[in-house]
């Protein structure tokens, strides 16, 4: 069964968990930016945390599912009907075949994921289904989405079929791991101690560029400048990594990051707050924090271990649905919005 495309929405593309192993090829990681966003969006699906799903930026787009569904949107605050019937974020939600899903602007956030029971089903390049669109490969034709095309879905895993809109009661907290206020705060890690203008970058604070993509976050704030301002030879480079061209704005990777790349690099995003740069808006604001080595691996382990308590109480609470058994709020996975 398919997926059709009636409205493409700004740039909406095929994202999984990336390509992790073909970096000697010079292909980076890609799959989504905002990772935890789309790894929620899966589990409440039912789906592996590394099933392809869509990426929508800013706005979103217009969709025909031609099967009974179960779908998620997470990440982004996103204007979503289903035929007509306006649909929350982070929980799951099934949906009867012959659907018109519409999904409008982003109201908080830059990106939303569209998750759907079983997965995309488009061919893997390099090991992944993610969307390269420097390459112009992987995903669906190497592409943004565009009206008029077809996604091919797997065959559902719902346990009985759905004959209307269903709602689940419950929902996902999203604190602490997206913030979407104007301002939010960065954890780093120092870049070469003899060139990174380290408390310049530390006591400024940055606006979004809107010349920020997939590859980059692009920061406007005091030009900061270099210990050294001498060429840098290129260096290896990864979603985090922060970079300072010669103008003195920097630049924060983010999943379509370069592997190597010839800009000093003054810090590194940590990997647990790359999920709040990747719903920066136009215009909002950016401040760092410094943090060691230990700090940034407690902060990676703790959005794991949130992680893996959501997966365990999302299954616990579908597992009782299916059984006409209550579900409840559990501290560490669902809750019921107040």
């Amino acid at each position: 069964m398919s997926l059709a495309i009636l409205a493409p929405g700004m740039l909406t593309t095929v994202q999984d968990a990336g390509r992790h192993d073909v970096r000697a090829l010079g292909v980076g990681v890609g799959g989504a930016v905002d990772a935890y966003s789309y790894t929620v969006a899966n589990r409440l699906v039912g789906n592996p945390a590394t099933a392809a799903a869509l990426e929508i930026t800013w706005t979103g787009p217009t969709l025909r599912l031609r099967r009974a569904a179960r779908i998620a949107l997470c990440g982004a605050d996103i204007d979503a009907r289903a035929n007509g019937i306006a649909l929350p974020g982070w929980r799951s939600i099934d949906l009867p075949a012959d659907c018109t899903l519409t999904l409008g602007p982003c109201r908080r956030g830059a990106r939303a994921y569209l998750a759907i029971d079983g997965g995309i089903d488009v061919p893997p390049v390099l090991g992944s289904r993610s969307t390269d669109l420097r390459g112009g490969f992987g995903g669906y034709e190497g592409r943004p989405l565009r009206a008029g095309d077809t996604l091919a879905l797997a065959p559902t895993r719902l346990p009985k079929p759905v004959r209307r809109i269903a709602i689940a009661p419950w929902w996902i907290d999203h604190e602490p791991d997206l913030f979407f206020t104007d301002s939010i705060a960065v954890r780093v890690l120092s870049g070469h101690a003899a060139t990174a203008p380290i408390d310049a970058l530390l006591s400024a604070e940055f606006a979004v560029s809107a010349a920020s993509n997939r590859q980059g976050l692009r920061l406007h704030g005091p030009p900061l400048r270099l210990a050294d301002p001498r060429q840098h030879l290129s260096e290896p480079v990864v979603p985090g990594t922060i970079q300072l061209p010669p103008d003195g704005q920097p630049i924060v990777l983010l999943a379509d990051a370069q592997t190597v790349g010839g800009y000093a690099r003054i810090g590194h995003a940590i990997a647990a707050d790359l999920p709040r740069l990747a719903q920066r808006r136009t215009g909002q604001r950016v401040r760092f924090i410094l943090v060691d080595a230990a700090h940034a691996a407690r902060a990676d382990a703790a959005q794991r271990a949130r992680l893996g308590k959501a997966a365990l109480a999302i299954g616990a609470a579908h597992l009782a649905a299916e059984r006409g058994l209550p579900s409840f709020p559990q501290a560490s996975g669902p809750h019921h919005r107040q």
